[in-house]
């Protein structure tokens, strides 16, 4: 073991963070730390690191153990290039290195005397840099270099002129270099290209010290991590496993837990429809039953019902009509900034109801090909033409679309005028945002809470086509898996540009790779992509020649695309008329049940034997015949899930 925490709590202004909690980490282990933002995640690795006290309980380390944080924030400010500092962090090697070299140059002309002590001298220090591993220090440093997205010329400018991101990457560079015992890590995907994220992966993979990560990019930790802890409402729990088993092993325990809950409420009003129904006998024996039943009533240990988090954000995307099924058409687009070209001939179409994420390198152009669809940069050469009845609406990472002056009430109402103060509010309280946040300017708000505004303005657009810039960024685990459901469940356009692996795998029919300053297809998810990219760049990127398709080639692709989007529409709305169809029937029986409940206390029944048993047994079938349609609608809003 090289971490144990033991009953550690935590609290601000009277708030509980982190509530007795326990847990530990064993040597080489890589842990995840989840929950939603502001629970309490970067509370705790600040608590292990020592930067911060717990109110009560102890952290402990193993003894001789280093450790290493990178924070998300990291102020490396210095007058050394990039190449300089990470340098620095093997110098003692390098010195070494000088040593042995200066050693065997006096060992050239030492005396027989001098030699044996140079010798004995030599052999310890060639040792020490063996142990350090020094043979291989500055091709680590090149690896981290390259790993990390540092271009030759990016790793001779000085630190001091680096932006925020870069200064992040250049301190995570440095931690690994360390190799401390423990490395904490708050957010390391954070600035990093997919490239450098897979890098990274495989790095902390075969790394030998333990990892404990706050991270919200889940497909990073479904490949990295074997231990999940979870903070949830200052409660902390460890899960054994890779998050999407922590995530399934967590609503599994949820759903027990409402289960467990309806249950106890449906025996609880049972019980006080009995109670009622005896005490309205007014006889002295069924006054005293009932009695009876309300001191075991009390003596019940209720349970408090699970929250749902999924609830906390209510998103969901309609259409006010639907497109034509050639939804966009874009034809060898160009773009060039000061003189560098980001891409050239760029052709592709968009199907009605297709899910199609954009990725590639940072600064390739995907966001640039977003905005000239949108109309917001003329390409230097080439066309895009939308569809008929086609609507289209747009999420900007940069939040330019908001207007930075105004409420967010005011940045709902003007710009649908129709709603009313009430329907305003109500929109904003399914975004979280209530009482007198509505009333806050959006320059005041946060990245995340930006986001939210957004997200709302684009609900209500009622949009065919949504085209979407880093949706993702600044939103929690929980607000991802809601968007994630609205996306998966909207049967109009989506084309998008994501670094979240895991939600371009859940939302993706197909994904276009912006590499070579071309677009690659596959028609997949981003698991697929995986399993093809060798062999697409194999065929696609060694010369020009191969880069082009022939147009009857691009036309089977499209028609492979638009057949399995439409096979995945077919099964969608099959299964949802599945679900309404038992919700109907639920509904249905639920009435049925109230009026037979309510035929046991008609006058002219209550003394008739015969109907009340009649009624009873219609009572048993009706609640049987529910509690099997409640397992079927559990199943079939499960499938919806997954």
């Amino acid at each position: 073991m090289i971490l144990n925490i033991a009953h550690i709590s935590k609290s601000f202004g009277g708030d509980a963070v982190i509530k007795d909690a326990s847990f530990f980490l064993n040597e080489r282990e890589k842990a995840a730390v989840v929950g939603l933002n502001g629970a309490g995640k970067t509370t705790l690795l600040r608590i292990i690191s020592g930067e911060m006290a717990p109110d009560t309980g102890s952290v402990s380390l193993s003894h001789g153990i280093t450790t290493g944080y990178l924070h998300q924030n990291n102020d490396v400010d210095s007058d050394l290039t990039v190449r300089e500092e990470l340098t620095r962090v093997i110098q003692p090697v390098l010195d070494l290195e000088e040593k042995l070299n200066v050693l065997r140059d006096r060992m050239k002309t030492a005396s027989e005397e001098e030699l044996k002590k140079y010798y004995e001298e030599y052999d310890r220090s060639l040792a020490e840099y063996e142990q350090c591993d020094g043979y291989s220090a500055r091709s680590r440093v090149n690896g981290i270099l390259n790993g990390l997205g540092f271009t030759e010329d990016e790793t001779k400018r000085r630190i001091s002129e680096l932006s925020g991101g870069q200064r992040t990457r250049v301190f995570l560079g440095r931690l690994l270099l360390e190799k401390p015992d423990l490395i904490l890590l708050d957010e390391p995907t954070n600035h990093l290209d997919l490239n450098s994220i897979e890098w990274l992966e495989s790095y902390l993979s075969s790394y030998t010290g333990a990892a404990l990560i706050v991270s919200h990019d889940r497909y990073f930790l479904d490949r990295i991590v074997t231990k999940v802890i979870d903070i949830d409402r200052g409660n902390v729990e460890s899960f054994g496993g890779n998050y999407t088993f922590y995530a399934e092993k967590k609503e599994l325990i949820r759903n027990a837990a409402l289960k467990a809950y309806l249950n106890q409420q449906q025996e609880i009003r049972h019980q006080e429809e009995v109670i009622t129904k005896l005490k309205s006998f007014n006889r002295e024996k069924s006054i005293k039953r009932a009695e009876s039943r309300e001191k075991m009533l009390d003596k019940i240990d209720r349970l408090e019902k699970p929250t749902e988090e999924k609830s906390d954000m209510d998103l969901f995307f309609s259409q006010s009509e639907e497109s034509g099924n050639d939804v966009l058409k874009a034809e060898h687009l160009s773009k060039s900034f000061d003189g560098e070209t980001l891409f050239s001939d760029l052709s592709f179409e968009l199907k009605r109801g297709e899910h199609v994420a954009i990725i590639g390198d940072n600064g390739t152009g995907k966001t640039t090909i977003l905005k000239i669809l949108n109309g917001l940069l003329e390409p230097d050469s080439g066309t895009v033409t939308l569809g008929s009845h086609v609507l289209t609406a747009y999420f900007d990472q940069e939040h330019q679309v908001l207007h930075m002056e105004k409420t967010l009430f005011e940045e709902l109402q003007d710009t649908w005028p129709e709603l009313n103060n009430t329907q305003v509010r109500s929109v904003l309280a399914a975004f979280l945002f209530t009482g007198d946040d509505v009333f806050k300017n959006i320059r005041d708000l946060s990245g995340g809470e930006r986001g939210r505004v957004s997200l709302a303005k684009l609900m209500l657009s009622k949009a065919n086509f949504l085209i979407l810039d880093e949706p993702t960024n600044h939103l929690d685990i929980v607000s991802k898996e809601v968007l994630e459901n609205a996306i998966r469940s909207f049967t109009g356009t989506v084309l998008y540009v994501s670094h979240d692996r895991y939600f371009i795998n859940r939302t993706a029919t197909r994904i276009m790779d912006l590499t070579g300053k071309k677009l690659l297809n596959y028609i997949g998810n981003y698991d697929y992509y995986l399993e093809k990219k060798k062999d697409v760049e194999a065929c696609h990127l060694p010369g020009r020649e191969n880069t082009v398709q022939p147009s009857a080639e691009k036309e089977s692709s499209a028609k492979v695309s638009w057949k399995t989007s439409k096979q995945l529409q077919a099964l969608e709305r099959k299964h949802r008329n599945d679900l309404e169809k038992c919700e109907k029937t639920i509904h249905s029986l639920e009435e049925n049940l109230k009026k037979i409940e309510a035929g046991f206390s008609l006058p002219e029944n209550q003394r008739n034997a015969a109907k009340l048993e009649e009624l009873q047994k219609q009572k048993e079938a009706a609640e049987k015949e529910l509690s099997v349609l409640y397992d079927e609608w559990e199943s079939l809003a499960s499938e919806g899930e997954g």
